[in-house]
């Protein structure tokens, strides 16, 4: 068999070396590799020279330009445009609203303790150290109170929303009324949202108009303990999407008593590449919330490890765990917080962390403009409806407005500089540029180095030593000599 190999091999699949040369000539004088016939049609040496120069030249250029192009796209170079969109209507955001007095100074006859265990529950959103001298005060409480619970206790005595509180409510010249507002807990304590979650899908279809809102913030009542550095008084309130979570860390806008705020807002999409171009993954969902965003995954981050680590959940972060007890939130919850910082468990920003930059993101930039509220009529009409004295309407009354710029958003979005067409089309261009050559020519060359390579190959099967030649004894009958002889070369 080894034989019959051997000799298909020589005279079927390895010409002899003439044919081989014509091949190779052929193959010069008809490829479609611009330069290299005249590197055998040529006559003379000299030329022959100046056409290898030439085709080396041209070679070398176009694999450095071919180099320089792929070593610019595994760069993942990006661009940035920004496109402003004119619409008929656009949707309205979510305001959450709160009272820079969180709790009511009747409530309770030690109001700081409350607020320093308030500290303690929202340092999950809010960095807040426990200064060392109020600690024996804070365990002293803790001892006498297991079965304090901050939670209820900032239901029923932090900031409430009603027709007391909420004095006007006007939304495009139809009535709102506390009831239109959802109920959610912030550093703020008791927070309430308008347009939450867009139930109603309220969409605005003229600039200039929007929430018109007048607060009473009853300073009689809600009392922030100065001592611990709460010495402000008025109204906080931060735009958002209605589908994520206020975020007041650096976002809230202040309004202090007997100010007319006039906040003018504009929508900017910025849309994100994702990794290697841009910093975010489009696989990631979040399990308590519709859309991710950083503030949602770091919120739910630390729900885990805390969960993990306590063997229960504080009530302002998102799952379904057993809620922490006060002691719990003070001996586990409180340190764990600082731990999850140090070591960065949960990090926010680029692709490897635990919360990368949203693929697609909606703010809301915002303008602000103050004035005094209301002249000396405002303040006679406000002081007789409410039957309060024109020095308490300037302490505690804020009115609010707020309203879109104009029916626009803004889209920022980040795109490829480089796409894989775009680079083969580069590559393209520089191969017929230099050297005339298209993919026919990358196919020509791969089949000339082919047929080589198997002659090669074939070459060097036919090189090898022979196989020895066996007797066959059935065909003979040997003598005794011959059986000998056939042993002995055996």
């Amino acid at each position: 068999i080894l034989e019959k190999i051997r000799l298909c091999l020589i005279k079927k699949l390895l010409p002899d070396w003439e044919d081989r040369r014509k091949y190779h000539e052929e193959f010069a004088s008809s490829t479609s590799f611009h330069g290299v016939h005249n590197l055998v049609l040529r006559q003379s040496k000299a030329r022959r020279a100046l056409w290898l120069l030439v085709v080396a030249g041209c070679l070398a250029t176009a694999v450095w330009q071919i180099c320089s192009r792929f070593s610019y796209y595994f760069s993942w170079p990006t661009t940035t445009t920004m496109v402003v969109q004119y619409v008929e209507k656009v949707k309205f955001p979510a305001v959450t609203f709160c009272n820079l007095n969180r709790f009511q100074a009747h409530a309770v006859s030690n109001l700081k303790v409350i607020f320093l265990i308030w500290n303690i529950v929202s340092a999950i959103l809010q960095n807040f150290t426990v200064e060392d001298e109020y600690s024996q005060e804070l365990n002293d409480f803790l001892l006498g109170n297991q079965n304090f619970s901050i939670k209820d206790f900032t239901r029923k005595n932090g900031f409430y929303l009603n027709s007391s509180t909420l004095l006007e409510c006007d939304f495009f010249g139809k009535p709102c009324y506390p009831q239109d507002f959802e109920h959610v807990f912030t550093e703020y304590g008791n927070c309430f949202t308008f347009n939450h979650k867009d139930l109603s899908a309220r969409r605005v279809s003229l600039s200039g108009r929007g929430l018109h809102l007048l607060f009473d913030v009853q300073q009689d009542k809600f009392t922030d303990e100065p001592t611990l550095g709460y010495t402000d008084a008025g109204i906080t309130f931060v735009v958002h999407s209605p589908q994520e979570l206020p975020r007041f860390d650096g976002l809230g806008l202040l309004t202090p008593v007997g100010t007319h705020a006039q906040v003018a807002i504009r929508q900017l999409k910025s849309i994100i590449q994702e990794y290697p171009w841009g910093e975010c993954k489009p696989d990631i969902k979040l399990q308590y919330h519709k859309i991710y965003s950083t503030n949602g995954c770091l919120l739910e981050c630390k729900a885990r490890y805390i969960q993990d680590w306590c063997g229960c959940l504080p009530f302002i972060l998102p799952g379904n765990g057993t809620e922490c007890d006060l002691l719990k939130f003070y001996k586990c919850v409180y340190p764990a917080i600082y731990d999850i910082e140090i070591k960065g468990l949960c990090t926010v920003g680029r692709h490897n962390s635990t919360c990368p930059a949203p693929c697609e993101e909606t703010d809301y930039p915002t303008t602000v403009t103050y004035s005094n509220f209301g002249g000396e009529k405002a303040i006679k009409y406000f002081s007789t409806k409410l039957k309060k004295s024109p020095e308490y309407i300037r302490q505690n009354l804020v009115r609010i407005e707020i309203k879109y710029h104009d029916l626009s958003y803004k889209i920022t979005q980040q795109q490829k500089a480089l796409t894989i067409s775009e680079l083969l089309a580069d590559v393209g261009g520089q191969l017929g540029l230099f050297c005339g050559a298209s993919m026919i020519t990358i196919i020509e060359l791969l089949e000339y180095i082919f047929t080589n390579c198997c002659w090669m190959c074939i070459f060097l099967l036919l090189k090898a030593p022979e196989m020895p030649q066996w007797n066959n004894p059935s065909q003979n009958q040997p003598t005794q000599k011959g059986k000998k002889r056939g042993i002995q070369e055996c």
